[in-house]
């Protein structure tokens, strides 16, 4: 069912919304970029929809409301162990349909992947998607060769034109929140065609580990895990003890963001360690998001998003990369 209205009664339903919800969304952060005068597009608590940045993809995706950069799981104290409080009011969105994609691509980590993470769970039940459209392709994106341009999977969809807000509601909670207002026909449109194309190899396995096409990589890549940060499906965290100054024996455990791009990432017990070659990490990566995940549950983990892309200092490039592993398998075959 679709709706119209002002700019102004939108916000007055965001206000209603936010007696339930924390709403979420891309906001545009003046001088918060990556030099004193660029901006920053990333997530963070809005409002109202003028703080709503549509018209420009988030560097960081979605993925920090649901599984937050660094996350208390316990405190704990010489004979207990207490859990954090959780956050009683449930969770709003905005986001566009490749994150969406993704956050079902965490779903199969934390939820089916031989056990549910009770931390994860907790946030994730709370979430309920808005969807916004892409207008037109960003830089960098390959969603439409990741089949992720598309979904059903939303609870709104809101689109914002001049001063008037078109909405469609497709659930029954929300549908309430509208029956003042005046209806009409809203349908998001979906992208149709990226500026790159990217073709996975068919017939890939593990002989192309042995590829020239790593080699590449030892030397450009400098090991910063920006790709990692900023990817909405990357799922590995590392944990941290952290004990209080005043009391040694009380403290907290944390989880934390990790990178397979970094050092130490595979660092084990008597200093032994896996893929210390940069070559070795970006295969590992790669081949996690079109081949290992695809082999597991059925469909690729990369979803198109392109901002690996987009935040990469030395323009490693992943829709390249995948490219040119395409024609070293019709080489070999």
């Amino acid at each position: 069912m679709g709706f119209s209205m002002s700019s102004k009664k939108f916000n007055n339903l965001m206000n209603e919304l936010m007696k339930n919800y924390r709403i979420y969304a891309p906001k545009l952060l003046k001088n918060k970029g990556t030099f004193s005068d660029t901006d920053m597009v990333r997530y963070g608590e809005v409002s109202k929809i003028e703080e709503i940045e549509f018209n420009k993809k988030s560097l960081f995706s979605p993925k920090e409301v649901i599984l937050p950069i660094t996350q208390t799981l316990f405190y704990f104290t010489e004979d207990e162990v207490i859990e954090p409080k959780v956050e009683e009011k449930n969770i709003l969105i905005f986001l566009r349909s490749c994150d969406i994609h993704a956050t079902k691509r965490l779903d199969e980590i934390y939820l089916k992947n031989g056990g549910v993470d009770p931390y994860y769970k907790r946030l994730r039940d709370k979430v309920k998607f808005v969807l916004i459209e892409c207008e037109k392709s960003f830089e960098n994106c390959f969603c439409v060769s990741m089949d992720t341009n598309k979904t059903e999977d939303y609870s709104l969809f809101v689109k914002k034109q001049g001063d008037m807000v078109s909405v469609q509601c497709k659930d029954e909670e929300l549908i309430h929140l509208f029956h003042d207002e005046e209806k009409q026909e809203v349908a998001p449109k979906f992208i149709e065609e990226n500026n790159i194309e990217v073709k996975i190899p068919e017939g890939l396995n593990n002989s192309i580990f042995k590829s020239e096409v790593w080699k590449e990589y030892s030397s450009r890549c400098i090991a910063c895990g920006k790709c990692n940060t900023v990817c909405g499906t990357c799922a590995c965290f590392t944990m941290q003890d952290i004990f209080y100054k005043d009391n040694s024996n009380v403290g907290e455990r944390r989880r934390v963001w990790a990178s397979c791009q970094t050092e130490g990432f595979t660092s084990m017990a008597g200093g032994h360690g896996f893929r210390k070659d940069k070559g070795e990490r970006m295969r590992f990566k790669v081949m996690h998001k079109v081949y290992d995940f695809k082999k597991r549950f059925g469909y690729h983990m990369c979803v198109g998003c392109g901002r690996c892309d987009d935040i990469c200092p030395e323009y490693i490039s992943f829709s390249n990369c995948v490219n040119k592993l395409n024609e070293a398998v019709k080489e070999e075959s």
